[in-house]
């Protein structure tokens, strides 16, 4: 028995933003739209839900598509469904972000992108959409998150030292942290590898490397280990 529906039918959509880390800086992955509506200006990527893919599966396409980017971690962000969020017509998006580390991903647009590009959370173009608001709210999750979950060192190399750990918290919480107080936090949670090894081709003292260890927190998480900084 075949069934009918008296109710129209929103389409659906999925965004996503990445984040990376450059040195000082951190980053959002934007692409240049190259069709309308909005073509030519910066968006997040993105696109159309297949009738025959989940959520998971769309962004994921969406992000090797049109920048070429895997990302390791990914998580659903919110959804945005404001009656007027696109000009096309009643279409509800399901926001991701993400984060990698800049070093491993080489962008190269495709699809419907002009381009894709790195751009600093602090300094993006005019977005087409609502995605100022998308990327307003990863942002604030991100920010959130950092402090009880160690996600931030998904935007780290795989080795580094404690002061590229603590620079880029301060970045995510644009606020200054006591070096003391930092280290002394990070290290009694016994979750830092100390590796036999310094930075290399540095003009000042090489610093000690360190490595996260990711199968060690897990085993914590499990017994309810409580990660906050």
């Amino acid at each position: 028995m075949s069934h009918t529906y008296e109710y129209p039918r929103p389409a659906l959509t999925v965004d996503c933003v990445v984040f990376g880390q450059d040195e000082d800086d951190l980053k959002v992955l934007l692409i240049q739209r190259g069709v309308e509506p909005f073509a030519g200006r910066w968006a997040l990527p993105g696109g159309f839900v297949r009738m025959d893919e989940s959520l998971d599966a769309a962004a994921r396409r969406e992000l090797e598509e049109e920048a070429g980017i895997r990302p390791a971690h990914m998580e659903q962000l919110y959804t945005f469904g404001a009656p007027d969020r696109d000009p096309r017509g009643r279409i509800v998006t399901v926001a991701y972000f993400a984060l990698v580390k800049l070093s491993d991903h080489r962008l190269h647009a495709a699809t419907d992108a002009r381009e894709a590009a790195w751009f600093s959370v602090w300094d993006t173009p005019k977005l087409a959409f609502d995605h100022a608001d998308i990327l307003a709210t990863a942002l604030q999750r991100l920010k959130g998150k950092v402090r009880y979950q160690p996600i931030g060192f998904e935007l780290l190399p795989p080795k580094f030292t404690l002061t590229q750990l603590q620079r880029l918290y301060e970045i995510i919480l644009e606020r200054p942290l006591d070096k003391r107080n930092f280290r002394k936090k990070i290290l009694a949670m016994d979750l830092l590898e100390e590796l036999d090894e310094v930075e290399q081709d540095v003009s000042h003292r090489a610093a000690r490397l360190y490595r996260f260890d990711h199968k060690k927190y897990k085993q914590l998480e499990k017994a309810g280990f409580n990660f906050e900084l």
